[in-house]
């Protein structure tokens, strides 16, 4: 989430004169997040999420994205629903940009999780997965391993200036994962940016996930490994360490659901260090091309080089959960 186009009352006025919620109470832009625009909207009383998808998310896929969450609603899992505006359509345009409006998620995300948190994740991620496995719903993943080298190829130069040594360990890191990235695993549609600002606790206890954003089709067992590198790192920027208690509660979690193959548990070092490798080029990626004018936060790249080294060291899956 984040602030690219700028709102006044009069233009959100407008937008939800185009919905059938009734008048608008207040409303205030969203810092987090690189990706999107959004607004935390009031109207009648009722809270709701306002998003304008920017440049990078492709008008195509938005009915996926749509779909998905109320594919996923309709199957119990705590996640935002679209509203249908006055055309009964998910998706409405307003100054040449696509938007929706989502119902707001009761609840906030816990920076520090606890170990019976990432079990509760576990858990949920897995009933996901559960859930997508039988969609007909199709999205390639447009940040898979495929894109990683020329995404590489356009930071290269400009990636020293954040760490000298970036551009040499970024290409031995890629080496690895090119050589090693496995084939064949059980896949369905995965969320693919299990951060902490996507998970929302209420009282300590799970309320939802949101902005599915990045969601597509790939390995169960990324998503696992994308978790692991959100979630279960602890300590500042440059004294990073893995926490294997919430990484093994998280596990205990998925798997009380669904079940994780020997084949998935001996990819999860290179998928891990793949994962690590794909935040950190598109966190390097957004530093040197920063938007002039937006309301975003740009996330730190170099937190990623701890986990990578972690991910580079490791024997195998029972370095990451005994």
């Amino acid at each position: 989430m984040a602030v690219y186009t700028k709102l006044n009352k009069k233009d959100v006025e407008e937008i939800l004169s185009n919905y059938n919620l009734g008048k608008l109470d207040e409303f205030k832009g969203i810092e987090e997040g690189i990706e999107n625009t959004n607004y935390f909207l009031l109207v009648n009383k009722k809270k709701f999420i306002l998003t304008i998808y920017e440049k990078r998310v492709k008008s195509k896929d938005l009915p996926f994205f749509s779909e998905l969450m109320c594919l996923l609603n309709k199957a119990n899992f705590k996640c935002p629903v679209p509203i249908v505006n006055n055309q009964n359509k998910t998706l409405s345009d307003f100054a040449g940009k696509k938007l929706m409006i989502v119902s707001f998620l009761e609840g906030k995300a816990k920076q520090n999780l606890s170990p019976d948190n990432c079990k509760s994740i576990g858990f949920e991620v897995a009933k996901m997965h559960n859930i997508t496995k039988d969609f007909k719903l199709k999205r390639q993943n447009d940040l898979s391993i495929k894109s990683w080298r020329s995404l590489f190829n356009s930071i290269k130069d400009k990636s020293a200036n954040i760490h000298k040594d970036l551009p040499k360990l970024i290409e031995q890191n890629l080496n690895d994962v090119e050589k090693n990235w496995p084939k064949n695993l059980p896949k369905g549609i995965i969320h693919a940016d299990l951060f902490h600002d996507n998970i929302f606790f209420n009282k300590d206890k799970f309320s939802g996930i949101i902005d599915f954003y990045f969601s597509c089709e790939d390995f169960f067992a990324l998503e696992i490994a994308i978790c692991f590198n959100a979630l279960c790192f602890d300590g500042s920027t440059n004294n990073l360490s893995f926490n294997v208690t919430k990484a093994k509660n998280f596990i205990e979690g998925y798997t009380s659901v669904k079940k994780i193959t020997d084949q998935e548990k001996s990819s999860f070092k290179v998928l891990s260090q793949g994962a690590a490798l794909r935040f950190l080029l598109t966190r390097v990626f957004d530093a040197v091309n920063r938007v002039e004018g937006a309301i975003v936060r740009v996330k730190d790249p170099i937190e990623y080089l701890k986990r990578l080294e972690f991910h580079k060291n490791s024997k195998n899956h029972e370095d990451y959960f005994f």
